[in-house]
């Protein structure tokens, strides 16, 4: 397997992810009762899958890489898509807040809610399309066969030190969890 491959199929994972965030704030915005544990959980799935496991990968292995193959940095794909998870972080970091302002019964932090789940899913569904059509294409014409078997170790690595072994499956069943709880709101 290819170590652009793996990421596009923690790509599908994110997609899920932002797939029920998305009909969480439409289903919030029409008036209906959405379970605050369907933005908390998430917010943790994001923070931990999306953004530490997946974006460390691609930060602390892929990008650093590519550079070393001759991809720049600045004004090339790679600060795009470093400036964009942070304007990610940002999405998410002013979920999180108007989430526990709504738990508390500040009803006016409902619309904050849905402007930061929109928001952030719009994002990240432009970026991944970004990533699976520009970037790792480009990282597949620009890496040998070595720097690959070396990033899929370095994947495996992050992973285990980032979220443990076990919390990736963990994070799928809790992806799972919030696609059921999702359908019946």
């Amino acid at each position: 397997m290819k170590a652009t491959r793996a990421l596009m199929d923690e790509h599908k994972e994110i997609e899920r992810s932002i797939g029920i965030l998305k009909l969480a704030a439409d289903s919030l915005e029409t008036g209906k009762k959405v379970p605050n544990e369907i933005f908390e959980k998430a917010v943790k799935f994001t923070r931990i899958f999306s953004d530490k496991c997946h974006h460390g990968k691609e930060q602390d292995t892929l990008f650093p890489i590519m550079e070393k193959r001759g991809v720049p940095r600045e004004g090339g794909p790679i600060g795009c898509m470093l400036e964009e998870h942070e304007i990610g972080r940002g999405y998410i970091k002013g979920l999180d807040e108007a989430t526990k302002r709504f738990k508390s019964g500040d009803k006016n932090a409902v619309a904050e809610i849905i402007k930061n789940a929109n928001s952030y899913s719009e994002l990240l569904t432009q970026h991944i399309d970004k990533e699976n059509n520009i970037l790792y294409p480009m990282a597949d014409q620009v890496l040998s066969p070595e720097d690959d078997r070396w990033l899929l170790k370095k994947f495996v690595e992050i992973e285990k030190e980032q979220i443990g072994e076990e919390a990736h499956r963990q994070l799928i069943e809790l992806l799972n969890e919030l696609d059921k709880t999702i359908q019946k709101v």
